[in-house]
């Protein structure tokens, strides 16, 4: 009998612990500059007014950041776009294509990379390193339709960042 106890709280101790454990792992691969971000500078890049400001609203309704307008001042930049983000490469308006450094010098590609459109658009939304420009998480939704929500996109992906940062 005196055993039956020793494995009941064995038992219940083993519960209590694995939770948490599974809690630490799943911010273990999130970025720690992303945890420890207090301010945040949220940029659309949509084309479309009111996925970004439904995304703005949530990012306020979550309260977890405070939101600043100047790029300079924010721990992280908040970035919700129509394409992936590529980490500062641009397409030059005759049609070729580079990178860009920090400094804003261009480094142009030999040969133009295009990237071409899936039939089915979707919305980006990435977390970068406004210092490094390093991407520190991102995901993306399928955007419009009536099953998907027309101009939630934006306002659904800031809840998946919200969800993986709990």
């Amino acid at each position: 009998m005196e055993a039956s106890r020793y494995l009941f709280a064995a038992l219940i101790v083993a519960a209590l612990v694995l939770p948490t454990a599974s809690q630490d792992h799943k911010h273990s691969n999130l970025a720690p500059k992303l945890l420890t971000a207090k301010s945040v500078y949220f940029e659309d890049r949509t084309g479309a007014a009111h996925v970004g400001e439904k995304a703005l609203a949530q990012l306020k309704k979550w309260g977890r950041f405070q939101i600043v307008t100047d790029q300079k001042q924010a721990d992280i930049v908040i970035l919700l776009s129509a394409q992936p983000y590529k980490g500062g490469q641009i397409a030059i308006s005759g049609g070729q294509t580079g990178t860009i450094d920090p400094n804003g010098n261009i480094a142009m590609d030999p040969t133009p990379n295009f990237n071409k459109l899936a039939p089915v658009r979707y919305a980006f939304l990435t977390v970068i390193d406004p210092k490094t420009e390093e991407n520190l998480w991102s995901d993306s939704h399928q955007w419009g339709g009536l099953l998907t929500g027309f101009d939630s996109a934006g306002e659904r992906l800031v809840k998946k960042l919200e969800k993986r940062m709990k």
